[in-house]
């Protein structure tokens, strides 16, 4: 994990952007999970990968958000320039457009029917951009996670109904594939990669899991953020069917399950949050008709 203090941020801006060196720059805090992030002046914002995993956002964004923005109904990252590796610090980091707003919370939006229809209306219009056919993003089959998830259930077992995480894990595995075109999903569609703006949803942000494929990942904001009755909203306004569902819910329990594993321990809100994740994740539904 890569520590970036202001020191080394203003040199790299500096020295790479000298047209901004005046530019007051101040660090965000509490920052991303995957970027220390700095406000560059009043209107841009400065975001620097602080691992490995992170590195391909910023050429990833330039190159994809200029496309989908116009086709959105909701604000995302506009990026203004990639800066280079220099200084001792090794990977590829990000200039965009500063957005306004504070990161959504379970209490501010969690019971709220018009935001769960508006992030409804976020996924219907991303997936309905057209992906271009050559372009190959697609993430890792849920199989591939199999080994990992039973490993973190047994190790919460005593938390958590073992039993009935089960069920919902291998429900997923044994769900149908997507099997419709591929579609554009987010990839990290969560609470904490949206922004408000007085009790309403004003940006989505943090595109480093933008990818082409099954759009069953995306769902994992039903169970981060929403009550039962938005989730329900939510769902029937996604044009999806049953299993795509089943496999958002397997998608969010793995999701929570690594989460809470990694970071409950030490850290009160992930265990907060990831608690209500799985628990969400568990919950009983009835199941959504099929259309006719």
């Amino acid at each position: 994990m890569k520590i970036i203090d202001g020191a080394l941020a203003r040199r790299l801006v500096d020295s790479q952007f000298p047209s901004w060196a005046a530019l007051p720059l101040t660090v965000v805090s509490p920052g991303g999970s995957d970027h220390t992030i700095y406000r560059l002046g009043p209107d841009l914002s400065v975001r620097f990968p602080r691992h490995e995993g992170a590195i391909g956002q910023a050429a990833k964004e330039l190159e994809w958000l200029p496309r989908l923005a116009p086709h959105l109904p909701l604000a995302v990252p506009s990026p203004v320039g990639v800066g280079r590796p220099d200084f001792g610090y090794p990977w590829p980091w990000a200039v965009s457009r500063w957005l306004p707003g504070s990161v959504a919370t379970v209490v501010e939006l969690g019971s709220s029917l018009p935001v769960a229809l508006s992030l409804a209306a976020f996924l219907t219009a991303l997936q309905s951009i057209p992906a271009p056919a050559s372009l190959s993003l697609a993430g890792e089959p849920l199989s591939s996670r199999d080994r990992r998830v039973r490993s973190d259930i047994a190790a919460v077992a005593g938390v958590f109904d073992a039993a009935a995480m089960t069920s919902v894990w291998e429900a997923a595995l044994a769900s149908s594939p997507w099997d419709r075109p591929p579609v554009w999903y987010h990839g990290d569609f969560h609470t904490g990669n949206l922004l408000t703006v007085d009790g309403q949803v004003s940006a989505v942000i943090d595109f480093g899991g933008l990818g082409v494929g099954d759009p069953a990942c995306d769902l994992m904001m039903a169970f981060t953020l929403m009550d039962p009755a938005p989730r329900a909203a939510f769902r029937a306004a996604l044009p999806l069917d049953e299993a795509t569902w089943v496999r958002g819910r397997g998608i969010s329990l793995a999701a929570g399950l690594s989460a809470y594993t990694a970071y409950a321990a030490t850290n009160p809100r992930v265990a907060e949050a990831t608690t209500r994740q799985i628990a969400a994740a568990l919950a009983t539904e009835p199941a959504r008709p099929e259309s006719p």
